[in-house]
């Protein structure tokens, strides 16, 4: 009997783990495939190469695209601070602006210094030295180096116009991004985001009427595990502003989830309450997929998870919710984009590709935003649905 129970157990081991993993091996093998083709010129699907996904947007901004390389080629803000100040009390787009502008600096400042480290190393090993302060005594690698960009066109926009509320609100995005990546608990994350929550708080009282400088404190709020009644505080200075921000949702959502300073049931109410109050032509409806994203499991070994109740009620609501705004949305890219994952998963290829088709060439959006590698992940998924779809097509045709 001992030994049948153990042959039962085996098998459902194997059952849970083994199949589910042999057919994800048989999928990702699928995907390069689908990749491949996605990416052809003569393909139907004119998918953006891998190597050409821009990480810096969620979406298409022809505007900000051309002012950050602008400012990446030239070391100039000018142009950026225009486009933001014309921005205007367009909120959600101010936000996402802001939110993209901040993340291309730190993207700038990181390559800049892998590429210090880099010139290092090689000097190091060719037998140059580096003075004290890392920089390389080879005038080639200085040269080198004064030709990477360095983001210190933001460091200047902002010394140069203290005043200007979009270089107070990019700069201290910019710190709460350098801050979020830093260990959590230790002392370097908590001075940078004390630093970033002062800027904010420059910014706010330099655009009283604009929700992002209190938008952006949310996430320092959750970095540095705020009270909950300084958290409500703060999260009314936002509702009074735009109460239908779903930036600023998401950005709650991350505070009462249970990797910030919450749990998944105040997560799940949050957002299940926020999408039942949620007036037409918003995209609130679309939180409960973001909370569902915020407490999916590490390990899935279940193909049924992503067919079940909770996950299609989040996907209907989040595709409802795209249909209801309007194409240009600014914020409607980081719906269609975390769609794109979990259709996938869900083995809804048609569903996912219609999504793909609206956002490719863009990866600066959850879940790819997440990972080390962002262009990299959403190609693997995009690969997925070409597979996937393709692969479903030539079943439904073999039965026809």
């Amino acid at each position: 009997m001992e030994a049948l129970l153990l042959l039962i157990v085996i098998a459902a081991v194997a059952g849970l783990l083994v199949v589910p993993a042999m057919r994800r091996r048989r999928l990702l093998r699928g995907a390069s495939g689908g990749n491949a083709a996605a990416v052809l010129p003569g393909a139907a699907y004119g998918f953006v190469p891998v190597e050409e996904l821009d990480v810096r947007l969620p979406g298409p901004d022809p505007q900000l695209i051309d002012a950050l390389e602008e400012a990446r080629a030239e070391q100039e803000w000018e142009q950026l601070a225009r486009l933001i100040a014309l921005t205007g009390d367009e909120w959600e787009l101010r936000w996402q602006r802001v939110q993209s502008a901040a993340g291309a600096a730190a993207k700038e400042l990181a390559d800049a210094r892998a590429a210090a480290a880099d010139a290092d190393a090689d000097a190091e090993a060719g037998g140059g030295t580096a003075p004290e302060g890392g920089t390389v005594s080879l005038s080639k690698d200085a040269a080198t180096r004064a030709r990477v960009p360095d983001a210190s066109w933001l460091r200047r926009w902002r010394a140069e116009q203290p005043a200007d509320a979009g270089a107070a609100e990019v700069y201290a995005q910019f710190l709460i991004w350098q801050g979020l990546a830093e260990q959590p608990g230790s002392d370097s994350r908590r001075i940078i985001l004390e630093e970033a929550r002062a800027v904010c708080r420059e910014a706010a009282a330099l655009a009283p009427a604009d929700p992002t400088p209190y938008v952006s404190e949310l996430l320092v709020a959750r970095g540095l595990g705020d009270r909950r009644p300084d958290f409500e505080a703060l999260w009314s200075e936002v509702t009074r502003r735009a109460p239908h921000h779903m930036g600023a949702h998401l950005a709650a959502l991350q505070y009462w989830s249970e990797n910030g300073c919450g749990s998944k049931e105040q997560a799940d109410a949050f957002a299940q309450g926020t999408a039942s109050r949620a007036p037409e032509g918003t995209l609130l409806p679309a939180l409960p997929l973001f909370a569902l994203y915020e407490h999916l499991p590490e390990v899935q070994v279940v193909r049924s998870l992503y067919r079940s109740a909770e996950v299609e009620q989040a996907i209907e609501a989040a595709e409802f919710a795209v249909d209801q705004v309007d194409d240009d949305h600014p914020v409607r890219p980081h719906v269609l984009h975390l769609l794109v994952c979990l259709l996938v998963r869900a083995e809804r290829y048609e569903e996912a590709l219609e999504a793909l088709l609206v956002v490719d060439g863009y990866v600066g959006a959850l879940p790819w935003a997440a990972t080390p590698d962002p262009a990299a992940s959403y190609a693997t998924y995009r690969g997925l649905a070409v597979a996937g779809w393709e692969a479903a097509s030539r079943a439904g045709t073999r039965q026809a």
